[in-house]
Formats: C-alpha cells, sequence, structure tokens
C-alpha cells in the first residue's frame, strides 16, 4: 500500500493552480514553410529555474466554469508554436493594438473571449498590454467578468487590432482586465491573457469572437484550427488548416453536440475489459483544461477500480503497477489512453495520473492536455464538428 502521510511536490487539484514558470519574452518572427503553413518560429531564451512544487501547478479554464476586417492579397493558414510549461500549461504569442504590443496567451477552447492584463491588472514588470500607447485602442466602458475553474479576473471591454502572425483583425473587441487578484497564481504565471476559442454562444461580449471574425475576414485558407501539443516539448497551433507533419493517422470526424463548447457525444468509457460507464453523454475538448477531468462518482469508481489512493487530493498508483487503458469512446471509436499518457508526474515509486473530479452542475467529461497530447484535434468551425486522430511522436517545431 501507498504511505498517505507521504508528501507529494504538488499542488492540490481543489483549485486548479496556474503554473509559476517565468518565461522571457521571445523573438518572433514570420516565414513561409513547406505545405502552405505560414510558421511563427520563437527564439528560446533563458527559462528561470522552478522547484518541484512550481511543476506540479496546473490550470482549469474555460469549461469548467462556464457551463469589417483587413484586406488580404491571398488565404492562408497560420502557425502558432506554444511554449510548454511541464505539460500543464501552453501557450503563445498574439500582438494587439498599434504598433502591435506582444501579448503571451492561453489558446483556450473551452472559452470564448479575448483578454489581456492592463497596467493595473499585472503583477510583474512587463505583464500587460499599455491600450495608451496603441494609436488604434478604443475604450468602450462596458464592463466584463468571467470565471474559470482556477479563479475570476474583470475589466473593461475595448477595441484594438489584433494580430497573430500575419493574420490581422482591426476593431476587434475584447477586454483589458484589471482585476487578476482572484485568478490563482497569476503573478508568476508565464502569461498575459487568454484567447477562447469557442463559440459565440458563450461570450461575454456582444461583438465578435477572434475566430469569428478571423472566418468573417476571409483571411483564413479553411474555416478550421488544429492543434498539436508536445510531451514535454512545444506545440503548435495552426489557424486555416492542419500541420500534417503531426498527424499520424486518418482523422475521425464528430459533429458538435452543442453550438457552444467544442462538446461531442459520448457512448461510454470503458477502463480495460473491467469496468464501463455510460451514465454520462458528453465530453468538452478544452485546450484550456490541464488535466482530465469527470462526475465524481464516475472517477471515484475508475480510481478505485485502478487501485489509487488519494494522497493529496491527487489520484497516484505505484509506477510498478499495469493498468488497463482508459478509453472514451465516440463517434463510433475508442480513444484510449495508456497507463505512459496518464501519467502527468513521478516521484519516486509513485505515478500521478492526470485525471480529478469535479462538480460544475451538469455531468460531463473535459478532455483536457492530457487526452490531447495523444490526439492531434482539428476544430472545424465551418460543419460545426471535430477531427480527432493519432498525433505523431516527435518534435520538429525548433
Amino acid at each position: 500500500s501507498i504511505d498517505s502521510s507521504f508528501s507529494l511536490p504538488i499542488a492540490s487539484p481543489a483549485m486548479a493552480m496556474l503554473s509559476t514558470l517565468a518565461f522571457a519574452v521571445a523573438t518572433l518572427s514570420t516565414s513561409a514553410a513547406a505545405g502552405g503553413l505560414l510558421r511563427v518560429p520563437i527564439s528560446k531564451l533563458h527559462v528561470q529555474k522552478v522547484d518541484d512544487q512550481s511543476r506540479g501547478a496546473k490550470v482549469m479554464l474555460g469549461a469548467a466554469a462556464q457551463l469589417g476586417m483587413a484586406p488580404h492579397t491571398a488565404r492562408t493558414a497560420q502557425d502558432v508554436l506554444l511554449r510548454n510549461q511541464y505539460n500543464f500549461v501552453y501557450h503563445g504569442e498574439i500582438n494587439v493594438g498599434t504598433p502591435g504590443q506582444p501579448v503571451t496567451v492561453i489558446f483556450d477552447t473551452g472559452s470564448s473571449d479575448l483578454w489581456v492584463a492592463d497596467a493595473r491588472g499585472a503583477q510583474g514588470e512587463g505583464l500587460y498590454f499599455d491600450g495608451d500607447s496603441s494609436t488604434t485602442h478604443d475604450s468602450l466602458h462596458e464592463p466584463f467578468q468571467i470565471s474559470y475553474g482556477s479563479g475570476d479576473v474583470s475589466g473593461m471591454f475595448c477595441e484594438d487590432t489584433v494580430a497573430i502572425g500575419q493574420l490581422t483583425l482591426p476593431n476587434l473587441t475584447f477586454a483589458l482586465v484589471s482585476d487578476t487578484s482572484g485568478l490563482n497564481n497569476w503573478d508568476v504565471s508565464p502569461f498575459n491573457g487568454i484567447l477562447g476559442l469557442g463559440f459565440d454562444s458563450i461570450a461575454k461580449s456582444s461583438g465578435q469572437t477572434l475566430m469569428s471574425a478571423l472566418v468573417a475576414s476571409g483571411q483564413l485558407e479553411r474555416p478550421v484550427f488544429g492543434f498539436y501539443l508536445g510531451d514535454n516539448s512545444p506545440g503548435e497551433l495552426v489557424f486555416g488548416g492542419v500541420d500534417p507533419a503531426h498527424v499520424a493517422s486518418d482523422f475521425t470526424w464528430v459533429n458538435v453536440a452543442l453550438a457552444t463548447w467544442w462538446a461531442v457525444g459520448l457512448d461510454s468509457i470503458k477502463l480495460g475489459d473491467v469496468l464501463t460507464l455510460s451514465a454520462t453523454r458528453m465530453a468538452i475538448v478544452d485546450s484550456g483544461t490541464s488535466l482530465l477531468a469527470g462526475p465524481k462518482r464516475e472517477v471515484d469508481a475508475l480510481m478505485a477500480t485502478t487501485g489509487a489512493e488519494v494522497i493529496q487530493g491527487l489520484y497516484v498508483v505505484s509506477c510498478a503497477a499495469r493498468l488497463p487503458d482508459l478509453a472514451f469512446n465516440f463517434g463510433g471509436k475508442s480513444f484510449a489512453l495508456s497507463m505512459e499518457d496518464l501519467v502527468i508526474q513521478k516521484v519516486g515509486g509513485l505515478c500521478i495520473l492526470g485525471i480529478q473530479a469535479i462538480d460544475i452542475g451538469m455531468p460531463l467529461w473535459i478532455l483536457g492536455d492530457v487526452f490531447m497530447r495523444k490526439y492531434y484535434v482539428q476544430f472545424d468551425w465551418g460543419q460545426k464538428r471535430l477531427g480527432f486522430a493519432l498525433a505523431a511522436s516527435g518534435n520538429n517545431l525548433v
């Protein structure tokens, strides 16, 4: 058995924590690449050292708590490199204002609003957007507030130019956040905002969401975006297509169950041939949540069957154990996660599993980064469907 008095160097999931690694601002440039993708490379700079406690921090964003364009010469696909912090947070850069100010954001498919912190919301030097320095900035004097699994933020709506690589959106409505005090570990977080990629129906703003605006502008080659999340390596987000270098199988297409979140109808969950669960009928694919998350009764049943014990709110097994695959069945196919896929951290002979119980008032599963590292996900905005394929292993992003 596992000694329950053993102290693990990881934060409790009672309130999902934001990460503590601070990345220096990196140089951003745009260049053409094979396959019609416009790549946005990033230069690696110094990374501050963190202790073991920092490594356990994780993030839970949108899904857990929210149940006239620029001229262009050609349609394209824009490639954004996502920096990976200990497999708990993936973030990339956009530019806001005129001239453009670099802003590091989490691209969150579980929410729909874009917000960036201003000087009053920042806790560290340079971690904010200065609207007064932008010649295209316009304050709307409309309040903004949003709640995530990791806490709340508030501020005011505004309009300004937002650019992702060569994709440019003038007069986009977003929020300038002045109060981040409710967001866990904000003062040491490696990002300055969140860019929601969910549907317009759950947006706080009355204006277009960023993805709606991109589609309407005609700048995208196709009205889709694709996520590759590297395993202890950088990830990649492609607007307007997918990167075939990170796709290792054909896509299985599943229609969106509700045009709110990126949700699919869930047929069942199977733990090998030992246990089958079919009570919960919906799963949300959420890039802003670090782990898998599901109803407490189901998570407890799954973990009890594996022999996992709870230590500091985390499900822990012996690394010598041989767990059966955990499979999510939808779209007529089984999407399995092995024990290797599920383990997020090893502490001596103990393995911490990337799964947690949640209670958000409705029965659903959240398929966060633990799932998205195994499967490349194509989000088809135009046809309101999701495509799932095995993600290619390896890293050729830098």
